[in-house]
């Protein structure tokens, strides 16, 4: 299953299917696989494959955008897994090779380690398709190959002989292995395209899937081709148009924008970045803001280097990016430690620094990439309010002074999944941070350890009282900046590169 949320999804393809199935009952008992989630939260992409009897099992990295096919999971009517984003690219690829699976450091201590779930998201998926590997003395993960003999693919141009091209697309994603794997299984892939021209006509140095690899061709345009579930076509996403004709509102100072604005003032010269989905989104604003934007190298899981990431359902793309990779090729840099600083969300947090962002009762929301960016960057900064639902504040003059806590605490004595190890980190020895409106920790060797507060903030009451747990709260207790809750800008000052 070919996409990145709204992105490069073969929709035309996927609704035809579906009509097929809801018609004559074929295809059947299908097997998805599918890296991130495909969807829009509510009917498109993966969503179309959400009727009884039409799934088996879904192996996917990411489910909060597939709320249809996450409810068959949780009724239990499906078998399914969740693994890491990075890992199921790197699957399709080492499959497509004729690997027996791929072996990797990713996952080790989180729910995808077979000794705590092994990736299973319900009860009926029985299979284990993690193991624990010992090599030179070192633990790593073994997951299993992919077999698929169906690829639903997009791209933009196809030419008379079957080559792809994606000049129109925001990514390229792991198109090319996905088709590579299923041409080697005997399968069939079929590429959804806006255009057909004549053989010839395409730069062969574009081309992105080689004709001897397509089986089939579908036209569309329109809502079935958009370019995003947010947007039908920015060219900016690809690189055209004019920078900087579009000047960004300054966003007001809410929770979210102090998070983004304490989060910015670790920001490097020159570094190389991975922002998250939710308040990390909105430090590329912060920094769009400041004026330093381009002083730093933002990148994307699936695969845009520089220019600056979108959000909502244009997650993925950005704009006017310096180059755009395969999903698979980044993971292979993010995996080997490429990126320097990387901002996550943090939805629940633990006495030992675990983070789950993954799992929440019968919500599935999926690990992403969040696994294979938060195991290897250099330093990695957890950004979300202290609590949810309902809270209410005033701040504007240098103070945070909270009139009504959110009802729902995020610091708790134990999180319902593991999607980051705290124990992992400090055995190999990450820098960790984790940031709210109105505290700031960092992992110690105990566990979490209070290092700010908010001015105009209650420590007892405020911090202490709304956490399930005592953190150790360090000698040197400071006050964030009060820069921080003010209206006027930031003025924000980039600490030095890591080799100046």
């Amino acid at each position: 299953m070919g996409g990145f949320i709204g992105a490069v999804v073969p929709e035309k393809v996927e609704i035809a299917i579906k009509n097929r199935f809801l018609k004559t009952g074929s295809p059947k008992n299908l097997d998805l696989y599918f890296t991130a989630g495909q969807g829009d939260g509510k009917d498109r992409a993966n969503n179309h494959f959400a009727h009884p009897g039409m799934v088996r099992r879904a192996i996917g990295g990411h489910w909060g955008l597939i709320p249809k096919l996450q409810d068959l999971a949780v009724r239990e009517e499906i078998e399914a897994y969740n693994f890491p984003q990075g890992v199921i690219a790197h699957m399709i690829r080492d499959s497509a090779a004729g690997k027996p699976g791929t072996l990797t450091h990713v996952g080790l201590g989180t729910f995808v380690d077979p000794r705590i779930e092994g990736g299973k998201i319900n009860s009926v998926t029985r299979d284990d398709l993690v193991s624990v590997m010992e090599i030179a003395g070192e633990e790593y993960l073994f997951y299993k190959r992919i077999d698929a003999n169906v690829a639903l693919l997009r791209g933009t141009t196809a030419d008379t002989h079957g080559n792809i091209t994606m000049e129109d697309e925001c990514l390229i994603l792991e198109n090319l292995a996905a088709a590579q794997l299923v041409t080697n299984m005997g399968g069939k892939v079929i590429v959804q395209v806006k255009q057909v021209v004549e053989h010839g006509a395409l730069d062969p140095q574009k081309v992105r899937i080689p004709g001897i690899l397509v089986d089939a061709v579908v036209v569309a345009d329109g809502e079935d081709h958009m370019q995003t579930f947010s947007e039908l076509f920015n060219p900016a996403f690809c690189g055209r148009g004019e920078r900087g004709c579009e000047a960004s509102a300054v966003r007001k100072l809410d929770a979210k924008k102090v998070i983004a604005r304490r989060a910015a003032l670790e920001l490097r010269e020159g570094a190389v970045l991975n922002y998250g989905i939710g308040v990390p989104e909105v430090i590329a604003q912060v920094t769009d803001e400041e004026g330093v934007t381009g002083r730093m190298i933002a990148t994307v899981e699936p695969g845009a280097v520089g220019g600056t990431p979108a959000g909502g359902l244009s997650f993925g793309a950005s704009a006017f990016p310096d180059a755009i990779i395969t999903q698979d090729q980044m993971f292979d840099f993010y995996d080997g430690g490429g990126v320097d600083l990387a901002f996550l969300g943090l939805a629940e947090a633990d006495a030992r620094g675990n983070i789950n962002v993954s799992r929440f009762g019968p919500k599935i929301a999926g690990c992403g990439g969040f696994i294979n960016i938060t195991q290897n960057a250099k330093e990695v900064f957890f950004c979300g309010t202290f609590t949810a639902g309902g809270l209410k504040f005033e701040t504007g003059d240098g103070t945070f002074t909270i009139l009504q806590d959110g009802k729902i605490r995020k610091f708790l004595s134990s999180v319902q999944q593991i999607t980051f190890s705290g124990d992992r980190a400090r055995k190999t020895g990450k820098s960790v941070t984790y940031i709210t409106e109105r505290a700031v920790f960092r992992l110690g060797e105990e566990g979490l350890e209070l290092t700010e507060i908010a001015p105009g903030v209650d420590l007892e009451k405020d911090v202490l009282g709304q956490m399930d747990f005592t953190p150790r709260i360090s000698p040197e207790l400071q006050e964030m900046d009060a820069r921080l809750f003010r209206n006027e800008a930031l003025n924000l000052v980039l600490r030095p590169a890591v080799n100046s």
